[in-house]
């Protein structure tokens, strides 16, 4: 006999950076690398940069991406980089976390829908930042450990980045018991083109603080467009 979550009224779906969050947190966490000094400051800065100016321009190769960004920490010992996080959470994105976007979420939890958070950002960065908005679902860019249990670098599995959020939001579902037809409606919040491929498979598509790029194409499509206020 097969278990089944029950059956949420509504499905809504969260991109993160630049959504819920004014910054983005992954190249937030490569910036904070600098300031703790685990990196050189100008050579990292700069690469750093570069990707992120590739990530808006939706040409980013995540693996060489990922590779970079979990370069900084993943040979040191664990304890160390949870310390770390720890701290960049409490100096970096705890002030960042807005009451325009906690009252959103709150929102569809307190209703009792089912909410996840899909980013392109890995999991060891985001799960805390998921945790403090409340969400317990997160799909995120999965790690892939050695024997050891040490990050290799590379992504685990199916990325949540582009066509992949559609394929792992579609996995998590099934592994829920459900499908996307379940839900009497399936909202995803996202700013990014590079989330179009989602923001195409749902229901009702919400541009969140959207780059000119998907503001464009959410005025020509007639979808909603939220704009957060980002105040304290």
């Amino acid at each position: 006999m097969s278990h089944t979550t029950p059956t949420a009224r509504k499905l809504a779906l969260f991109d993160l950076d630049g959504t819920l969050l004014p910054n983005d947190s992954d190249h937030a966490f490569a910036e904070f690398m600098v300031q703790i000094g685990w990196v050189d400051s100008v050579a990292w800065r700069e690469r750093n940069d570069v990707f992120f100016a590739q990530y808006q321009a939706g040409t980013l190769n995540l693996a060489e991406y990922l590779d970079f960004a979990t370069s900084a920490w993943r040979t040191r010992p664990v304890d160390e980089a949870e310390a770390a996080r720890e701290r960049f959470m409490r100096e970096v994105i705890e002030p960042e976390l807005h009451p325009s976007a906690r009252a959103l979420v709150d929102g569809h939890l307190q209703a009792g829908d089912l909410v996840a958070v899909v980013t392109a950002t890995n999991e060891f960065v985001t799960r805390p930042i998921a945790s403090a908005f409340g969400v317990q679902h997160l799909l995120a860019v999965d790690l892939e450990r050695d024997d050891n249990g040490r990050v290799t670098g590379r992504a685990r599995g199916v990325p949540t980045f582009r066509e992949g959020k559609v394929v792992r939001v579609e996995a998590w579902l099934q592994s829920l018991g459900h499908q996307w037809g379940d839900f009497e409606e399936v909202l995803f919040y996202s700013d990014s083109t590079n989330d179009l491929p989602l923001l195409e498979r749902v229901q009702t598509p919400i541009a969140t603080n959207p780059t000119p790029a998907l503001e464009a194409i959410a005025r020509e499509r007639g979808w909603r467009i939220l704009k957060l206020p980002w105040c304290a």
